[in-house]
């Protein structure tokens, strides 16, 4: 883990605006600076970043946080690699703590990065020589300008040749990085030979493995590099670093099974295209295009390992749905691949196909209903049964909502009992009439106390228990005062809202940070903060007077204690 003082030194150093202008230029308006999204189209600009208050905020999507969160949702990097990477932008170490339970990060030698960078650079001088190579990609209609822009080469059909670009072919370095394998007899030989190279990079533009593809007959037919310090499977996909522009620019991604996929697809100027690297779909693949992008359409074969995969997708992306983005499934025809049907059919015709993709909640309904007689009652209830580990795994509000909707209709039961079959909480209730409790002081003074804690977080050692309140802000507060309370460093204004990234109270401190864009210069947090102060101070004794006068009325100053009194007479002047 990253300590926690380390994050706040980080940001304390960086200024959001230098972070920023690194991936879209801003134009100074007033205090702050403006821009189109890169979040989301737009002609006008929404999209603004506060120097004083060190974050951003669009008030079009509603795209909020630090430097920390730009990096991660412009790049697509993880946490660890964001904070590596501006680390290292201002020539910071990173230090690593312990890794907690479970977690897997750890720190990786710059050199391994040179050696996979030499063993791409050698891999694409064998390819200028070997015809062979060369007419194996004509033929499968590369040219030689993508067949670049992918970095492609060939490692030869022998043993050793990676002993001519390395010096030491008994270096460490090559078996860790999984280029070269060590037998147990202590012979060394290539992984990989007579292979179409395809070097996998990392959205920092690092090489961090290899995939090869044999030019004839032979299997495996695509060998990929082993996991390695550089190379988690699970983690990575291929093409996606020369993707990122055009992803952008379309607002969707596509998620193909194949190196030559990706490949062959931005050869017919198709290129936002990327690949999984052998392995299903996971969850982090989801979450790292889901921070790129609002459309992720998942594209296979229309055989049953397609059907498999999609399948598989479809369960691991239902926990990170987000309302308001979208997730697509296209089935090409089973004599097909994206390959081969962009270049029989053509770019317009794919792109058709890619438009009409069966958005996830239709697949859904289609394959959990998929065989079931619904007319009757055991097929209304199995139909209950496949469906709710489905709608279980849902945590997008709107998404759940509508979805749950469908199942009951389809099953012949409301939503309320649909929800209590599967013993979950209503995504909405019905609103209310009648007598309804107010809180004790207005929602707007629990946001402006909110933001004066957010502004200058030192003021939390100075909030009275006196403050109380219901509501999400009210939770938020109580929060935020914990962390401040707890922590063992003071923390910062960029630190405390990074904190809270990804927590329950994000979208609120998003609210009220947005709010306090439109402050003036002269805004006196410390003046209004003291002001709140008094307020809850005088709430909170109008509210013990009337407690304490109630009691009086019932039974008589007399039922009230001596401490009780002195409180009644001061609080009632």
């Amino acid at each position: 883990m990253i300590p926690k003082n380390f994050i706040q030194d980080l940001l304390n150093r960086l200024d959001i605006v230098d972070v920023v202008e690194r991936y879209v230029p801003l134009k100074k308006a007033g205090a702050n600076f403006v821009a189109c999204c890169p979040f989301h189209s737009e002609k006008s600009p929404s999209f603004t970043v506060s120097q004083t208050k060190q974050f951003y905020h669009c008030f079009g999507c509603g795209a909020h946080g630090t430097a920390i969160g730009f990096v991660m949702e412009h790049a697509g990097y993880g946490f660890v690699e964001a904070i590596e990477e501006l680390a290292s932008s201002i020539g910071l170490e990173v230090p690593n703590e312990r890794p907690a339970a479970g977690e897997a990060y750890q720190k990786v030698a710059p050199d391994l990065y040179e050696v996979t960078q030499t063993a791409t650079r050698y891999y694409r001088d064998q390819l200028k020589l070997s015809q062979r190579a060369i007419d194996y990609l004509k033929q499968r209609g590369l040219s030689g300008e993508v067949a670049a822009k992918f970095g492609i080469g060939y490692a030869p059909d022998a043993w050793q040749n990676l002993a001519s670009a390395f010096p030491d072919y008994q270096s460490d370095t090559l078996v860790e990085t999984g280029l070269v394998i060590a037998n147990d007899e202590g012979k060394r030989y290539d992984r990989f030979r007579d292979r179409i190279m395809f070097p996998i990079i990392n959205v920092r533009g690092q090489v961090i493995g290899f995939g090869g593809r044999v030019l004839d007959k032979g299997e495996p037919k695509y060998l990929n590099s082993p996991e390695t310090p550089l190379f988690e499977k699970g983690r990575e996909l291929y093409g996606l670093f020369q993707a990122q522009k055009a992803i952008r620019a379309a607002q969707q991604v596509l998620v193909v099974e194949g190196y030559m996929d990706v490949v062959a697809l931005a050869q017919h100027g198709v290129e936002y295209a990327v690949a999984t690297l052998g392995t299903a779909t996971t969850p982090y693949h989801v979450q790292k295009l889901l921070r790129l992008t609002e459309h992720i359409i998942f594209s296979f074969d229309g055989d049953k390992a397609g059907q498999k995969a999609a399948w598989r997708a479809l369960e691991n992306a239902l926990p990170y749905l987000q309302d308001g983005k979208r997730i697509s499934f296209l089935f090409l025809p089973v004599e097909h691949d994206p390959d081969s049907f962009i270049r029989e059919f053509g770019k317009d015709a794919f792109e058709k196909r890619v438009r009409e993709a069966m958005p996830l909640s239709s697949y859904l309904l289609r394959e959990v209903s998929a065989e079931l007689d619904l007319r009757s009652q055991e097929g209304r209830n199995q139909l209950l049964q496949r469906a709710k580990p489905l709608l279980t795994a849902i945590v997008a509000p709107a998404t759940a909502l509508l979805l749950r909707k469908e199942i009951a209709a389809l099953s012949g039961v409301s939503q309320a009992e649909l929800e209590a079959l599967y013993e979950v909480k209503p995504v909405a209730r019905a609103v209310q009439r009648g007598f309804q409790r107010t809180a004790r002081t207005p929602p707007s003074t629990h946001r402006l106390l909110l933001q004066c804690l957010i502004a200058q977080p030192d003021l939390g050692a100075q909030v009275t228990v006196g403050w109380c309140g219901e509501g999400a802000e009210a939770e938020a507060i109580a929060d935020v005062l914990s962390v401040l309370r707890e922590a063992d460093f003071a923390i910062s204004s960029p630190a405390l809202t990074q904190l809270f990234q990804g927590t329950i109270h994000e979208k609120t401190l998003a609210m009220a940070e947005a709010e306090m864009l439109h402050w003036g210069e002269n805004f006196d947090v410390a003046a209004e903060f003291a002001g709140l102060m008094i307020s809850f101070d005088r709430d909170r004794r109008r509210h013990e007077f009337q407690e304490l006068k109630a009691k009086a009325a019932q039974g008589g100053l007399a039922c009230l204690s001596e401490d009780e009194r002195k409180r009644f007479n001061l609080a009632g002047h």
